[in-house]
């Protein structure tokens, strides 16, 4: 007597079909399926757009920008003047006595949009690099745009040969030869994003140096003003220094947002992205120029505040759950990033105010043990 064998009732091959549903229960349909259950398909008639929307990604977006406008009153609020957050929203809005009026938009306001701007540019720019590089530990910091700036803004303060120019060009002048050195120095036949890394790190050593090199020839109180920007500080910002980052962003963030589509093809690979008609280079080009831009009006405002670029990217992805670091999300988690940092330095030590880059230092620094740890973990540390 034989026995026939047959499957087990329920079982289900993989890669087979749900009966009147057409869809695949493999493991593949089932990833797929989870790939784009979060996002919602949308066309209009007026403009002519179409696209996907992320509804996490727009709850991220929303409660961020929340968390900075609580961050930019609470700042405004904090003086030897103690105000309530009503009095602040008042003063804002144009209402209120003329004292809090005064106190608000002369004295405290400059100081609060420098953080929530500087942090704007830092973030969107790290978001920019670590897409194109396909790299999570390439910031500004880490290519040496940062210690470009920094180099240049130095120069001008201990030499006093500035040829006339601002900090903000001094800087955007560092930056950008700093970039297209970083640049040079990667192409082989084209610049891939592993070796952008490399030649930045080695770049920012040398503009490290410089700026060394510099601070000991010196005079004493032309090191000292030399160090407190290096450091990064919001102390004293005024309305002067606001307004040529304003005018950046204004330009810089929209070209940062359409860029955001090409660069998405450049996760695909190189090879894909040019099957797909992107000119690579020429997209890469693009992001650096307005990366160097954001970078460099950023930290002629306040200096080279450490690892906001390099971190606040990494949380604004993870909180998206996206694949890529989402740039507009990117620059509120900078934004709050400063304004808190700047807000805990203020209350650290009484009666004295640490520089934001201390803090935004100690805190960036587990971040990228964390990253390296990550990468070796993941075999791509090297």
């Amino acid at each position: 007597m034989t026995t026939e064998l047959t499957p087990a009732a329920g079982r289900k091959v993989p890669g087979s079909h749900e009966p009147g549903t057409g869809r695949g229960t493999g493991p593949a349909d089932r990833a797929a399926r989870r790939r784009t259950a979060d996002r919602i398909a949308f066309r209009l008639a007026v403009p002519p757009v179409s696209g996907l929307l992320r509804p996490r990604l727009l709850a991220v977006s929303l409660v961020l920008a929340v968390a900075a406008f609580l961050a930019f009153c609470a700042e405004t609020a904090v003086g030897d003047l103690p105000l309530s957050l009503a009095d602040v929203t008042r003063a804002l809005a144009g209402g209120g006595d003329p004292g809090t009026r005064l106190v608000v938009e002369e004295l405290r306001l400059p100081r609060s949009l420098a953080g929530l701007l500087v942090g704007v540019a830092f973030g969107v720019s790290g978001a920019l690099l670590q897409t194109m590089t396909r790299n999570p530990l390439a910031s500004p910091d880490m290519l040496g745009i940062t210690q470009g700036a920094g180099v240049a803004v130095v120069a001008g303060i201990v030499l006093g040969r500035d040829g006339g120019l601002g900090t903000e060009l001094l800087g955007l002048a560092g930056a950008l030869g700093a970039a297209v050195l970083v640049y040079a120095l990667a192409w082989k036949r084209g610049a891939s994003g592993y070796r952008i890394v490399l030649v930045g790190v080695g770049v920012s050593w040398i503009c490290t140096s410089a700026t060394d090199y510099l601070m000991a020839r010196g005079e004493r109180f032309q090191a000292q003003a030399a160090l407190g920007w290096l450091v990064g500080n919001l102390n004293g910002r005024t309305w002067d220094q606001i307004t040529p980052l304003a005018l950046a962003l204004a330009v810089l963030l929209p070209a940062a947002l359409l860029l955001g589509r090409l660069m998405r093809t450049l996760e695909l690979g190189d090879d894909v992205a040019r099957g797909l008609g992107t000119r690579v280079q020429t997209v890469r080009v693009a992001v650096l120029l307005v990366s160097v831009g954001l970078v460099a009006f950023g930290t002629a405002t306040a200096g080279p505040v450490a690892f906001v670029a390099l971190a606040a990217p990494q949380v604004a992805q993870r909180l998206a759950g996206t694949a890529f670091p989402p740039p507009f999300a990117a620059g509120l988690t900078g934004a709050v990033l400063v304004l808190g940092s700047d807000l805990a330095a203020r209350g650290l030590v009484p009666d004295t105010e640490l520089p934001v880059g201390i803090v935004t230092g100690v805190l960036g620094a587990p971040v990228l043990l964390w990253l390296l740890v990550r990468a070796n973990r993941a075999g791509s540390g090297g």
